[in-house]
Formats: structure tokens, sequence, C-alpha cells
């Protein structure tokens, strides 16, 4: 078979990311109808759906954070023989880790906000974290999305409360950089356009994500030609050196001339509000040609798949 008879759109989940999942893998399965059969499946457990033929469907992963960004889910596919959108097991532990990232981004001459990474049972003394990071500060946790546990924190007792409410998982305190809140969508390993954010509250977290109208976008954002490329620049540069595949969401701060690279998602929102077909848009593309463009690697490795099996 050289095409797939159905994309299993699997969202939901258990984590704290369900409620975006759910839009998410509801807005992708609609924009895919126009073109495929689609079949839905709702995960209320971390479980890979049995039914799902590998000789007869691919999957499309609409979960975001715990299990479906994380490399869990990716691993089962790979398990079972399942074709799948979106990185690879070992790119999606990776990008989930953002300490990982950040190294990465190090050694790769990508700027990062400087950081301390430790773990919820292992807190450490605000004392110590402002001596090396100063008192201007974001607390969250290394290995969750959508701003979920984010916190801003700019005097002592502030980080002191949010340290002392953490007693678990892995977690990062970044430098608060007071910039320009920009993401760059990157499809089969080439930029698409930036995007600007501007949250009325002047924090882009959960509500400001997800809230509608309380969030500004402009795209393309409106940016020095040299600035726009070196950002395009480095958005290729993570999800190559990260190992992805078929696309990802780049998310960067900029303070005046100079960049900083926050995170990788390699499964980004795919909500009315969400980020990636903003980028997208500014290359021409609309949300159901995307969705095409999402798909169409996964498609052409399931081809691939079956030409080799009718050869052996």
């Amino acid at each position: 078979m050289s095409t797939p008879e159905s994309i299993v759109v699997l969202y939901g989940g258990v984590g704290s990311e369900r409620e975006v999942s759910l839009l998410s893998g509801e807005a992708i399965a609609q924009a895919l109808e126009s073109s495929f059969k689609v079949e839905r499946i709702r995960l209320d457990q971390d479980e890979l759906p049995a039914q799902i033929d590998p000789k007869r469907s691919i999957v499309f992963p609409a979960l975001h954070g715990e299990f479906g960004e994380d490399g869990r889910l990716q691993t089962l596919c790979e398990a079972r023989g399942i074709e799948y959108c979106g990185s690879d097991a070992a790119a999606s532990r990776l990008c989930i880790d953002k300490g990982v990232c950040k190294a990465l981004a190090d050694e790769n001459g990508v700027p990062t906000p400087k950081s301390i990474l430790f773990l919820g049972d292992d807190a450490p003394l605000a004392d110590d974290v402002i001596e090396q990071l100063g008192v201007s500060l974001v607390v969250k946790p290394a290995d969750q999305g959508s701003s979920v546990g984010l916190h801003f924190t700019e005097h002592r007792s502030a980080l002191g409360v949010a340290l002392s409410k953490i007693n678990k998982g892995k977690w990062l305190i970044e430098q608060r950089i007071k910039g320009r809140e920009l993401t760059v969508g990157v499809l089969h390993g080439a930029a698409m356009g930036v995007v600007e954010i501007i949250s009325a509250s002047g924090v882009y977290d959960y509500q400001a994500k997800y809230t509608a109208g309380s969030t500004q976008y402009q795209f393309p954002a409106e940016l020095d030609p040299m600035i726009e490329a070196r950002l395009k620049d480095y958005a290729e540069r993570m999800f190559e050196v990260c190992g992805c595949r078929d696309f990802a969401r780049v998310d960067f701060l900029l303070d005046g001339q100079r960049s900083y690279f926050l995170e990788i998602n390699t499964l980004p929102g795919l909500t009315a509000t969400s980020l990636l077909p903003k980028s997208a848009t500014c290359i021409g593309y609309n949300f159901e040609v995307l969705a095409q463009e999402l798909v169409a690697p996964a498609m052409a490795r399931f081809k691939a798949m079956g030409a080799q099996d009718n050869q052996s």
C-alpha cells in the first residue's frame, strides 16, 4: 500500500496540557479531513491504542507535554512499527528537557539566558540563586510546555516563596530578559515567518496563551532584516542540532539587538490562537495547507516502508 487508509489523530492525555491538546487535536483533524480519512482517538491514559494498524494508518500525535512530547508515545509507535508525524523519540526526549537544549544552544553559538537547573527535592537557596543570576528571574519546570508552572520573581521574598512550593520534578531558574517575545516555526528544516507575541499583561503565561483577546500577535514581526535572518538561522540550527524532523517551533527573546533562545517545541499547539499556524501564514500557507505539509513527511516514510516490505 503506497498511502495510508487513514490518519489517526491522538489527542487529550492525562497531563496538565490535556485541554489544549483536545483543542489542537480537533483543529488538526478538521483541517486534514478535507484531504484524508481521519480517525480521532481521545487518550484518557498514557497508552498507545491497540487498534492502530501500522499497515493501514499513520498517527498525528496532537499531544503536548507529558507522554506526547516527551518521547514516550513515539517510543511505543516505533516499537510497533507505526509511522507518525513529528520528531522521533530521541529528539522528543531531548527537546522536552530545556536544560539539555540550552546546553546545545551554548555549544552551537546560539545565545540563551543564564540559568540554574535543579531537582524539586533539592531546591537551591534564594540568596545563592540571586548571587549567581540577579534578582529578576523566571522559575519554570524544565520539562513541561504551555508555560505550566511558570513564575516570575523580582525580589528575594517572591523567589523564596516560589522555591518553597517546589518539592518534585526538574526545574529551571533563568535570568529574566525583558525584551520582545518572538517565535519561529520550522517546517521541513526551513524557518517560516517570525511571530511577535504582545501580551496585555506583559507576561506570556498560560492564561495569555489560551485566553482569547489577552494577547496580540504581529506576523510577520517588524524586525531589522539582519535580526530576522539571525533568528531564522538560529531556529534552523536548533532544529538540526536537536535532531528534529518534520516541524517544530522555536521561541526567542529579543533585547535590543541581542536575541536569546528559550526553547524548542516538537509538538506545538494547533489551536485557534496557536503560533505555528501564524508563522506559516507568513509564507502563504493557510491552516489546511499547513496541515497537509505537517503530515507529508510521515506519508513519504509510510510509502517508503511499504516499498521495503514489498521488496523483502
